[in-house]
């Protein structure tokens, strides 16, 4: 198929950055410290593997304990794993991979169970059963939540706990990852297995904080990439860091184009409309909640979802977002409303004391006003490609969660299946790891290794990158849209900046941004979360996937891959 293509800056193959001035060796590095992260390390211990965890901020900082809604597995007997992966499927709008799906649906009660044992406690009857609610796509009540709408923050706190009691897991906290390290081999750029990681960490080692973690295995957990755009419910760390990471390294990604906006996102005063600054952060309203019984209306008290969807507000994702937005082009409001008044304060704040608290945080009390919501940036359907066993293009290096392609979401991430997902991967990579770990290799003698030679964008252009992303390839697009954003961000990719956190991240952003719009401008068609106005209903000649990757001169190459067979384990 020829694929149209847009203009994009040139990327760096390396960022700009100091020699490490020190080194450690582990057995195998996991960046990312939320729930597939710490899986894989946990998983990785049992078989008796030395274990490091690089993680950005702090270890409770990423994506995992903002989940309100839950787990989605089958519990219930009543309920099936077909019919998991049917709504999986339905969701997905043909471009899930069936193999993918059946090992997330089989599997995922076991890993759950799994979760429960090291601690985890979830929301349950009186008789001692577990509570199961429904969400947006499934057509079951199989979702397990913690503290009404706190799993994220329950699953954080069980993996926490159980890393701190493993004196072998090495915690690097406040620190960026920064390049892949590759063995010397037989590929074309002369490169073999990934042997390591460079890093910037706060206070340690050189002055700047430069240094290199050398390793058997490199497992990317890094999270999304939210923050390329200015109305997202990511939390500031969600700077693509990982697919950007990958992307220089050589390894290939698919169906980033679909990216997942929550149709329900809180307006705060200072999130209406599009934000002037970056890194902000919007409160999630669970779909949960609709699950519950609320409904959306517009300013007029209408509810505007019933007939769009069989489902109503329970449709999924993506047909619910572009129902609230197209009421927002029809009437230039900047939010809708939420009703969930009819369930009653004592409800409420039992079951959903934490949208609760952020909407009286605005001066909003759901149990007797509306609720401002709109859709905002929220979850990565695509990512670095892997196989079943979580391995990437290059050998040694290997992604679970959110930075990840696996191949379940397809064009569209049904509810609760993240969380699920990263526990279901993180420990089959850990397997394929423990079976088959190489010896550590030195890296090549050239590149990071040596001291970035690559550059890196200033940080002040991020709140510009954002809003153009914003704009034109959030959550409707078109070829124009999409032209437009591909000229901004290659007038904004002549900045250069220095070596510091700030612009590797911009860098980073604009690595996955670029990489976004290259393959939603490619793809033609109306399908899941990517809503091309020019081009509005699916189209079966795009049953299959684009495949990106970082080629010569720094240019973002995509290639078509037709309707898949089922990935590899």
């Amino acid at each position: 198929m020829d694929l149209p293509t847009v203009e994009l800056p040139a990327l760096p193959a390396l960022l700009a950055a100091p020699a490490p001035g020190w080194v450690e060796t582990t057995d195998v590095i996991v960046v990312g410290s939320g729930v597939a992260g710490l899986t894989a390390a946990l998983h990785l211990r049992e078989a008796g593997l030395h274990v490091t965890v690089v993680t950005k901020v702090n270890i409770d900082d990423g994506s995992t304990r903002w989940a309100q809604g839950g787990i989605a597995a089958v519990l219930d007997p009543a309920d099936t794993s077909a019919a998991h992966a049917r709504d999986t499927e339905v969701a997905g709008v043909g471009l899930c991979d069936p193999a993918a799906v059946r090992v997330l649906v089989e599997e995922g009660p076991t890993r759950l169970r799994e979760l429960m044992r090291i601690g985890a406690e979830f929301d349950r009857h009186p008789d001692g059963s577990l509570m199961l609610t429904r969400e947006g796509g499934h057509r079951a009540d199989r979702i397990v939540h913690a503290g009404g709408d706190a799993t994220g923050a329950e699953v954080q706190r069980a993996l926490h706990a159980a890393v701190q009691r493993d004196p072998w897991i090495r915690l690097f906290e406040h620190a960026l990852v920064l390049d892949l390290l590759r063995a010397p081999g037989d590929g074309p750029d002369g490169l073999g297995p990934a042997c390591g990681i460079t890093l910037h960490v706060l206070g340690e080692g050189s002055e700047d904080g430069v240094g290199a973690l050398l390793a058997r295995a490199v497992v990317l957990a890094t999270g999304g990439m939210g923050q390329v755009f200015s109305a997202t419910t990511n939390p500031a760390v969600s700077t693509g860091d990982g697919v950007a990471l990958a992307l220089r390294a050589g390894a290939a990604v698919t169906d980033v184009e679909f990216v997942q906006f929550h149709p329900t996102a809180l307006i705060t005063p200072a999130g209406a409309g599009v934000p002037g600054a970056g890194h902000a952060q919007q409160p999630l309203v669970s779909e949960a909640l609709r699950g519950e019984g609320a409904y959306l209306v517009d300013a007029d008290g209408k509810r505007f979802m019933v007939g769009q969807h069989e489902l109503a507000e329970l449709a999924p994702r993506d047909v619910v977002a572009k129902g609230i937005h197209r009421v927002l082009l029809a009437t230039g409001a900047d939010h809708v409303f939420l009703d969930a008044r009819h369930l009653g304060g004592d409800f409420l704040a039992g079951r959903f004391p934490t949208i609760v608290a952020s909407c009286l945080a605005i001066g909003v009390d759901p149990a007797t006003d509306l609720i401002p919501v709109a859709p905002a940036a929220h979850y990565a359907s695509g990512g670095v490609r892997t196989d079943l066993r979580g391995r990437t293009s290059i050998p040694g290096l290997y992604a679970c969660g959110e930075v990840a392609c696996t191949g379940v979401h397809g064009a569209n991430r049904l509810a609760s299946n993240s969380l699920l997902e990263g526990l279901v991967f993180s420990r089959r990579i850990a397997e394929d790891i423990a079976a088959g770990l190489p010896e550590q290799a030195q890296p090549a003698e050239t590149g990071a290794w040596r001291g970035g030679t690559g550059w890196v964008l200033p940080a002040e252009v991020t709140p510009a990158l954002q809003r153009a992303m914003t704009r034109g390839a959030g959550v409707l697009r078109s070829a124009a849209t999409l032209a437009e954003t591909a000229a901004t961000l290659t007038e904004l990719g002549v900045a250069r900046g220095r070596p510091r956190t700030a612009d590797w991240e911009a860098t980073n952003l604009l690595t996955v941004a670029s990489t976004l719009v290259a393959a939603a401008y490619a793809r033609g068609e109306t399908r899941g979360c990517h809503w091309r106005e020019d081009f509005p209903t699916a189209d079966e000649r795009w049953l299959g996937h684009l495949v990106g990757a970082v080629g010569a001169q720094g240019r973002v190459t995509q290639q078509w891959e037709g309707k898949h067979s089922e990935r590899e384990e």
